[in-house]
C-alpha cells in the first residue's frame, strides 16, 4: 500500500471476502464465511482469564456460540446486549454438535446493515498494516476523489460501455460482484487502459520531443549504398531492404531518426547497419557504432570493413585496449573527419573522443547499455540520427512497453543458403551418447559449443557447472577444449573466444556469456545442459551460435527429468520452430510478463492496474491512440489535451510534459 491518497486508490484489491452467504444457523456450512441475523442469548464469562468468553446467539432454526479470547466483559455486554438483535459475520467452525464463530469480523445493529459489505476487498499489506486499516484508508481516500474531466475518446468509452474514471474506481473498491475486481472485467479494463495510455502518451511525447530537436535531413545520391549492395557476397532479403528503406526515409527527413531494428538470429542486421553507414558517409557525416563488449566490437568491425570495403570507406575500432600512438591516430582521424565509421565500446563516449561531424549513432544490444550511455554518445554530434539494434526478437507487447518512443523495424527473414538447425531433446542420462557424438563431430573437423548453467559446482543447486564439464571434456578429448565464463577478465575471455573462432580449439565450454557475439562459422553443434532452466528466447539465441555456414548443424537440449508440463511445452516449441518471433511470443505466453519484466528488464515500467499478460490488446490501442493524440494536439492544449495532462500527473508520467516544454 502506498503513503499518498492516489497510491491508495490506484492499488487494486488483491482478493475479496465474500459475505453474501446469509444462511439460517441450521443451514451454515463448516469453515465458510457466513452472515447471520441473530438474537443475543446468555453471556458466559470465564472463571479463569486463560479460557474464552462465550455468548449464546440463536435464530428460528438453531443456536450458535460466539467465542472471544482476552475479551473485556463490559465491552461485550455493550455491543452484544442480552435480548438484542445483531448482524454478525465471520468464519463458522463445527465442533461436534456445536456451531461456533470465534471473534466475528463484523457485529452490527440491524439498522446499520448497509455498513456490512457484501464483498470485502483485501489489499496487499506491508509490515505493521492490518487489512482493517488498509481498507478503511482506501474508503476514506475514495471519498476525496474529485469529479475529473473525461480524457478518453468519447466514442471509445461508448463502444466499450465503460464507466468514467471515478465511477470505475468506486466499483473496483466497492464491488457489487467478485467479477468487478477481475483483470478481465470492464471496470478493470477501463482503469488498465488509463494507465497504459498514460505511459504510452509519455513515450509518444518523448518521441515528439526527440523529433522536434532533430537536425538536418541527410541527402545522398546512393552511390556508396549501391557499391555496398554490389559488393555483397549475398543478395539481401526483402526484410533487410524494407528495414533500410525505413532507415533511409528517416535519415532523409527533417526529423531525427529514433528507430529500433530487431531481428531473428542470423537475419543480417549488421548488413542493414552497413547500408546505413554508407548512406551517412555519402551525406558527409560520420557513424559511431557502439557494442557492449570488446569482442563484439571487433567482430562488428571485421564484418563492417568487409561490407563497406567496396565503397572505399574508412572503418576503425576504438576500445579501452587501444593505447598510445595508435589511440592518438584514431582520435585525430575522427576529429579531422578521415574516419567514416568508428566501432567501439563505452570508450566512444569518453572525454577526448571528438568527431568532425557525427551524424549517425548505432547502438547494438541496447539493453546492455544504460540510457545515460546512449545520451553521452548522442552528445558527441549535432542531434545525430539514432539506430538501436538487437539480435533478440522482442514480443510486440514488450517492444511497445520498452521501446514505445522508437519506431520499429524487424528482420523476420533469414538469408538464402542458411540451413535449418536440427534440434533434439535428450535426458541427461544419455550423456555418454552425447560425448560420443561430440567425438565424431571433432573427428570430422567441426567445432562444438557446450553451455552450462553455472560457472562452478554448488552445494545448494544440483546443476552441471562449466568448470566441472571443462575438466571432464579435457580429460576425455585432450587439450583442445576452452572455458569461458563471466568471471574471467575481458582480455582472457577475448583470447579464448578468438582462439575458438580461429579453429585453435575444438570445444568451447561456456556459460551464457556466449549468448551474443561469439561467431565461429565452423561450429556445427550446440550442447545446452539443463535446457529446462533457460528461457525460450535465450535458448534460441544460444542455438543461433551454430548454423552460420552451409554445413548441417545440430542443437542438443539436455534436460533433467521429470519435466513439468510447462517445461516440456517450452522444449517442444524449440524442437518445432526456428522462428525467433514465434518463439519470443510463446515465451511471453508461457512465462508471463512477471518473468520477462523482472530483474533482467528492470528498466521497464511497473504497472499497478494493467496486467500485460491480459491487456495486450489494450496496449496496442493505447499505443495508436497516444501517437494520434500527439500528432493532432502536440502541445496538449485542446480540452481533451488538458484532461490528458491530468492523466499524466495522476500516473506520474508528467516527465513527458516536461520534455514537451523543453522541446
Amino acid at each position: 500500500m502506498g503513503t499518498r491518497l492516489k497510491d491508495l486508490i490506484l492499488t487494486p484489491p488483491a482478493s475479496l471476502i465474500d459475505r453474501s452467504y446469509r444462511p439460517h444457523i441450521a443451514g451454515a456450512r463448516d469453515k465458510e464465511i457466513c452472515t447471520f441475523k441473530v438474537s443475543i442469548g446468555s453471556h458466559s464469562p470465564p472463571d479463569n482469564k486463560r479460557y474464552p468468553y462465550k455468548i449464546r446467539v440463536f435464530d428460528d432454526t438453531g443456536d450458535m456460540t460466539l467465542v472471544f479470547f482476552k475479551a473485556r466483559s463490559d465491552y461485550l455486554k455493550r455491543v452484544l446486549p442480552e435480548g438484542g438483535k445483531r448482524l454478525i459475520s465471520g468464519k463458522v467452525e463445527f465442533y461436534g454438535p456445536t456451531i461456533q464463530m470465534t471473534h466475528p469480523d463484523y457485529i452490527l445493529e440491524p439498522a446499520k446493515a448497509d455498513e456490512l459489505p457484501l464483498y470485502e476487498t483485501q489489499y496487499p499489506l506491508t509490515q505493521g498494516l492490518s487489512q482493517k486499516v488498509a481498507r478503511k484508508s482506501v474508503m476514506q481516500a475514495l471519498d476525496l476523489v474529485p469529479d475529473l474531466p473525461e480524457w478518453l475518446d468519447e466514442t471509445m468509452v461508448q463502444q466499450q460501455d465503460w464507466l468514467g474514471f471515478s465511477d470505475s474506481l468506486e466499483h473496483l473498491h466497492k464491488p457489487a460482484h467478485p467479477v468487478d475486481i477481475s483483470p478481465t472485467s470492464p471496470i478493470r479494463h477501463r482503469l488498465a487502459y488509463d494507465e497504459l495510455l498514460a505511459k504510452q502518451l509519455a513515450l509518444a511525447l518523448v518521441r515528439e520531443s526527440t523529433r522536434k530537436r532533430s537536425g538536418r535531413p541527410l541527402q545522398s545520391a546512393g552511390t556508396y549504398v549501391d557499391d555496398v549492395l554490389g559488393g555483397s557476397p549475398f543478395a539481401p532479403t526483402d526484410a533487410q531492404i524494407r528495414a533500410f528503406v525505413d532507415i533511409k526515409s528517416d535519415m532523409g527527413s527533417r526529423y531525427r531518426m529514433s528507430r529500433l531494428l530487431h531481428g531473428d538470429v542470423g537475419s543480417g542486421k549488421t548488413f542493414v547497419g552497413a547500408l546505413a553507414c554508407a548512406f551517412a558517409a555519402e551525406s558527409q557525416v560520420q557513424t559511431a557504432f557502439m557494442a557492449p563488449t570488446e569482442i563484439l566490437a571487433r567482430q562488428h568491425a571485421e564484418s563492417l570493413k568487409a561490407f563497406l570495403d567496396p565503397a572505399c570507406l574508412t572503418v576503425e575500432t576504438l576500445t579501452g585496449r587501444d593505447k598510445g600512438r595508435q589511440r592518438q591516430a584514431i582520435l585525430s582521424g575522427l576529429k579531422e573527419g578521415y574516419i567514416d565509421v568508428i566501432i567501439g565500446t563505452h570508450a566512444l563516449f569518453q572525454e577526448g573522443v571528438d568527431f568532425k561531424d557525427l551524424g549517425l549513432a548505432i547502438i547494438d544490444e541496447q539493453h546492455r547499455f544504460g540510457v545515460h550511455d546512449r545520451l553521452k554518445l548522442m552528445q558527441k554530434g549535432q542531434t545525430p540520427d539514432l539506430l538501436v539494434m538487437t539480435a533478440t526478437p522482442i514480443p510486440r507487447t514488450l517492444a511497445l512497453t520498452a521501446y514505445g518512443d522508437l519506431d520499429i523495424s524487424k528482420l523476420d527473414e533469414k538469408p538464402a543458403g542458411r540451413r535449418p538447425i536440427e534440434t533434439r531433446i535428450l535426458p541427461l542420462q544419455r550423456m555418454d551418447d552425447v560425448i560420443d557424438a561430440v567425438g565424431r563431430t571433432v573427428a570430422s573437423g567441426n567445432q562444438i559449443y557446450w553451455v552450462c548453467p553455472l560457472v562452478e559446482d554448488s552445494d545448494l543447486i544440483d546443476l552441471s557447472s562449466a568448470e566441472e564439464r571443462f575438466r571432464e571434456l579435457t580429460a576425455h578429448f585432450g587439450t583442445d577444449v576452452g572455458l569461458v565464463h563471466g568471471r574471467l577478465k575481458a582480455e582472457e575471455k577475448d583470447r579464448i573466444t578468438q582462439d575458438f573462432k580461429n579453429g585453435g580449439l575444438d570445444i568451447l565450454v561456456a556459460t551464457t556469456v556466449i549468448e551474443v557475439g561469439v561467431d565461429a562459422p565452423n561450429a556445427t553443434v550446440m550442447v545446452i545442459e539443463h535446457a529446462e532452466r533457460f528461457g525460450l528466447a535465450q535458448l534460441h539465441q544460444l542455438r543461433g551460435r551454430v548454423g552460420r555456414s552451409d554445413k548441417p548443424s545440430t542443437c542438443l537440449l539436455l534436460y533433467k527429468g521429470p519435466l513439468s508440463v510447462n517445461g516440456k511445452a517450452r522444449l517442444e516449441i524449440m524442437r518445432q520452430s526456428d522462428d525467433g518471433f514465434v518463439i519470443a511470443e510463446k515465451d511471453w505466453e508461457l512465462r508471463g510478463s512477471g518473468d520477462l519484466l523482472g530483474a533482467r528488464q528492470s528498466g521497464l515500467p511497473a504497472y499497478q492496474l494493467a496486467d500485460l499478460d491480459k491487456h495486450k490488446a489494450l496496449l496496442e490501442t493505447a499505443h495508436r491512440d497516444a501517437r494520434l493524440i500527439v500528432k493532432r494536439d502536440p502541445g496538449l492544449k485542446t480540452p481533451r489535451g488538458q484532461a490528458l495532462r491530468l492523466l499524466l500527473y495522476l500516473f506520474e508520467q508528467d516527465w513527458g510534459i516536461e520534455l514537451m516544454h523543453a522541446g
